[in-house]
């Protein structure tokens, strides 16, 4: 009979050893064999907690994001400001979070990505995250600017953000998430200093809603 509370830290230990055998081998020879290995326990526990190596690949992912979404929380939430400005800062910086840029968890996240086109469940997951990022970032920009252009600076400060990850994550030393947080900061500027060309008297107060 399984101990009590051996669950949880069973599925931990799993989801830890897929990342580990991502980092080594890559998804494709990422096999529930190997998986099985580097946690020290026999195929079939995979397959009793997550049914095969699709679902332990969803779990895993859906761990990586929840740390994703608890790195930006918590940014934010030590904030003693309600400034807009400071929570789009603490997003991107919340973006570049060390449980994001590791070894293990950014080739996870490539394959992650890579696959996402081909399985429905991790598409999914791909498309909350991106809502995630959009609706956040909006909202916040919400307060500095008109709505559309609030959107189209939702939209370019995520893609600048993804970009930086990628490139980071390909290159063989892997992310310098310090340089990334500054230039994503930098590209921030850029787009409040537009906005307050076009509209030179903004106070940066809320908008309100059309």
């Amino acid at each position: 009979m399984p101990k009590v509370g051996m669950e949880p830290i069973r599925r931990q230990q799993l989801i830890k050893a897929t990342m580990a055998a991502i980092d080594e081998v890559g998804l494709a020879d990422a096999t529930v064999m190997r998986i099985a290995r580097h946690a020290g326990v026999s195929a079939g526990i995979i397959s009793h907690y997550f049914g095969g190596k699709d679902g332990l690949m969803e779990a895993t992912m859906r761990q990586i994001l929840h740390d994703l979404g608890a790195a930006v929380s918590a940014r934010r939430q030590a904030l003693s400001t309600t400034s807009p400005r400071a929570h789009l800062e603490a997003i991107i910086d919340g973006n570049f979070d060390r449980s994001q840029v590791t070894g293990p968890v950014a080739k996870t996240w490539l394959a992650f990505w890579a696959s996402s086109m081909h399985q429905p469940q991790l598409q999914r997951l791909q498309n909350v995250n991106d809502r995630r990022l959009y609706a956040n970032l909006c909202h916040q920009f919400r307060f500095l600017m008109p709505r559309e252009q609030a959107r189209d600076a939702a939209r370019a400060l995520a893609a600048m953000i993804d970009g930086l990850w990628l490139r980071g994550a390909l290159t063989p030393e892997g992310l310098d998430s310090d340089r990334a947080r500054r230039l994503a900061r930098e590209y921030l500027d850029q787009l409040l200093r537009a906005q307050d060309a076009r509209t030179p008297n903004s106070s940066h107060e809320p908008q309100p809603e059309s």
